[in-house]
């Protein structure tokens, strides 16, 4: 799984980073088809945005979420994605 992240207004640090690669992980076990991730952190004003798409086999998943503090809008992405992965591989199963 290849994790591009970038950031608008905001620096993306070693341990911002990192905290991304190790949610992002979690992601995985979950679902191991997850080809590409493009994660974007954004700063508009006093909110924190973070929004991810996942590339996956057989579709794409698209999540965003705000929040004041950085790592717990990451998070709840996650928890976002999480959610979308699972509905995603259950609608596979099914075919």
């Amino acid at each position: 799984m290849q994790i591009n992240l970038s950031g608008h207004h905001v620096e993306i640090t070693d341990s911002l980073r990192d905290y991304v690669d190790t949610k992002f992980t979690k992601l995985e076990r979950h679902f191991d088809h997850i080809n590409n991730v493009y994660v974007i952190l954004n700063v508009e004003k006093l909110n924190q945005k973070a929004e991810a798409t996942l590339h996956l086999d057989g579709g794409e998943v698209f999540a965003t979420s705000e929040h004041k503090d950085m790592y717990a809008a990451i998070d709840s992405l996650i928890d976002k994605l999480d959610r979308q992965v699972i509905k995603h591989k259950e609608k596979l199963k099914s075919h």
